[in-house]
């Protein structure tokens, strides 16, 4: 056999790059969670044996707190788990799920570093998951202002309550961010109120999936949501001509802004299937003295593809009467 297939040959038996680093994790994991006190969490040590057996990545990290864990144990933190990322240059997850833990404003400070990490460093992390996790005003804050930086590509609160200190601070993180395609805000105590405030977050951003099923947006709130799509759409029709033949030599990215307009509200009433992500893909040339087009970014939108409303109190029983509801009904099918 030649010597340079020789080389690439694997003693049998030889465990993956993986699993060293794997190992080292968990220890330093464990390590981390006796200097501050804490519980490791069942479900991350798990995962990792899980994934030293397989030799497989582990991409995501669970961390939830046991139901059944009795008062008297050490509480289970996220910091350990953030700080040995950060020991060890864990570069490999995509996602950060929390359930059910009380975080507090160090916490979420640490997390926020962690995604906006730049260079050659880059936070790896495309998802995070905090459901029915306990915020403060200033985490709130603290996370809205980390999210234009970050390169998450989902972001979940479900069953957050929150105020409208707390909605605002997080709206205005997500103005004009052309990463996140994927937000859910399910029982969060949402009103009517933020029915326009979500609205502008929509046109602002390539958010293109949208749940918000257990709130109390009504009608009128509905309605202010999708308003904004709806004479977006109705301007994109009146200024292109509606028989001109797509030009079959032009980029793909380029029909898609053309068709963007008469598609962008009747998309929301499909049934739910494949979520096409609509992206700019077309190669730009490089000229000296101008950067590199900026990766995973989307045009601004509005993108909506499809949004939840389920047990929003959309009927005739709020204040808006009968007409909100018709009018509610009118505009999906514009």
């Amino acid at each position: 056999m030649p010597r340079d297939k020789e080389g690439k040959q694997k003693t049998k038996g030889t465990p993956l790059p993986i699993v060293p680093i794997l190992r080292k994790f968990l220890k330093t994991y464990e390590k981390h969670c006796a200097q501050t006190q804490t519980s490791v969490c069942p479900a991350i040590r798990q995962d990792l044996k899980t994934s030293i057996n397989n030799e497989q990545v582990l991409r995501k990290f669970m961390l939830v707190r046991p139901e059944d864990s009795p008062t008297s144990v050490l509480p289970i933190s996220l910091e350990p788990l953030l700080m040995t990322i950060r020991d060890e240059c864990y570069m490999l997850g995509k996602e950060i799920c929390i359930w059910s833990l009380q975080l507090s404003n160090p916490e979420i400070a640490r997390l926020a570093s962690l995604l906006e990490l730049k260079g050659s460093a880059t936070s790896p992390f495309t998802s995070l998951e905090l459901t029915d996790c306990r915020m403060d005003l200033w985490s709130l804050q603290r996370l809205g202002r980390a999210l234009p930086c970050s390169h998450l590509r989902s972001l979940i609160l479900d069953y957050s309550r929150f105020g409208k200190e707390e909605v605002e601070s997080l709206f205005s993180g997500l103005e004009n961010n052309q990463r996140l395609q994927a937000l859910s805000l399910r029982y969060c105590g949402l009103g009517p109120q933020s029915g326009p405030r979500l609205g502008t977050v929509i046109c602002q951003t390539a958010i293109s999936e949208l749940h918000l099923d257990g709130n109390f947006l009504q009608c009128s709130g509905a309605l202010a949501l999708l308003r904004p799509i709806a004479e977006y759409a109705e301007m994109q029709g009146r200024e292109q001509p509606a028989t001109a033949p797509p030009d079959p030599g032009s980029p793909p990215h380029q029909l898609q802004a053309k068709q963007r307009g008469s598609s962008a509200l009747n998309q929301i009433t499909e049934a739910p299937g494949t979520l096409t992500q609509k992206t700019t893909s077309g190669k730009e040339r490089r000229k000296k003295g101008i950067k590199k087009k900026i990766k995973d970014l989307t045009e601004a939108g509005p993108w909506l593809v499809k949004l939840y409303l389920a047990d929003n109190g959309l009927d005739r029983r709020g204040k808006e009467g009968e007409n909100g509801l018709l009018e509610f009904t009118q505009i999906l099918t514009w």
